[in-house]
């Protein structure tokens, strides 16, 4: 969701990187959803670009998930990211 509403306003990695007080990897690395990066640093993509990330709608989260879906969609199967297994057993 951050990358899309970074490219859908035009924003390049560096300008919210600056505006962030980032690395530009670091907003590489957010973007691609590595488990290892700082969720302040995440959050605070998000509230820059203007992703509301706690809806009081659950429906809401539903929406954004299926369109980022139907996204995938079209993607042809060898440019999709494959699934990582997130091992949450503790």
């Amino acid at each position: 969701m951050i990358r899309n509403a970074r490219i859908e306003r035009s924003l390049t990695v560096a300008d919210i990187a600056e505006r962030a007080g980032v690395s530009r990897g670091l907003v590489h690395r957010i973007e691609q959803g590595e488990m290892g990066t700082s969720i302040g640093a995440a959050f605070e993509l998000a509230a820059i670009l203007g992703i509301h990330l706690f809806e009081a709608e659950p429906t809401t989260l539903t929406r954004h998930l299926a369109i980022e879906h139907n996204k995938l969609t079209l993607l042809p199967q060898a440019a999709r990211k494959k699934k990582q297994n997130i091992n949450d057993d503790f």
